[in-house]
């Protein structure tokens, strides 16, 4: 007779990891951002319509809006050392029309934006009852909105347990967010 496999429920595994950082930061230095525009090709700049020049970094893949006064908003990064290569590539990219930048920029976090997964199926309809500060529109968007003010994180929650977290500021916070998460996600599906 064939053994019946006993299905080993698979041990629910909780991961996330980072897919966007968005940092700010300023080169103390006026840009010329019509001559850096009209120079460099991976650039755009629209100044009727936004006031920032929009540069593109193929690697690491990222974008940044670059202002007259030296300003810089950065985001696609996956990791700081990510973010660090690309505002040099920019440093590099403003020598080319003799612009030099003396300082070492201080890079500051905005966001971090990261996904992953609880490692277990979310019944959004009992979560929207029973968690507070919750949006869901099932006929708009599939995923549950849940601010976790303790945190300072925004989640989007999915049925299958994938999650998005936003608005925390750095890795350390992304991991104690998601901790957090995870045990008022148990006490919430726990009680009956």
């Amino acid at each position: 007779m064939a053994k019946k496999a006993v299905k080993k429920e698979k041990a629910a595994k909780r991961e996330i990891k980072v897919v966007n950082i968005v940092v700010s930061t300023s080169l103390k230095h006026d840009i010329p951002l019509e001559k850096m525009a009209a120079t460099l090709s991976n650039t755009e700049y629209n100044p009727e319509q936004f006031p920032g020049l929009v540069i593109r970094i193929k690697e690491p893949k990222t974008s940044a809006l670059i202002f007259s006064s030296g300003k810089v908003v950065c985001t696609g990064a996956r990791s700081m050392d990510k973010v660090h290569e690309s505002i040099k590539k920019i440093i590099k990219s403003l020598e080319k029309i003799n612009i030099k930048i003396k300082i070492e920029p201080e890079v500051k976090i905005q966001n971090i934006v990261a996904s992953g997964t609880v490692g277990m199926a979310l019944n959004l309809n009992v979560l929207a009852m029973k968690l507070p500060n919750t949006e869901y529109e099932p006929e708009q968007f599939p995923g549950l909105v849940y601010k976790l003010m303790e945190a300072k994180a925004t989640f989007l929650l999915f049925s299958n347990g994938k999650v998005v977290c936003t608005g925390t500021k750095s890795e350390q916070e992304v991991e104690n967010a998601l901790d957090m998460l995870i045990e008022n996600l148990k006490k919430v599906m726990t009680k009956k």
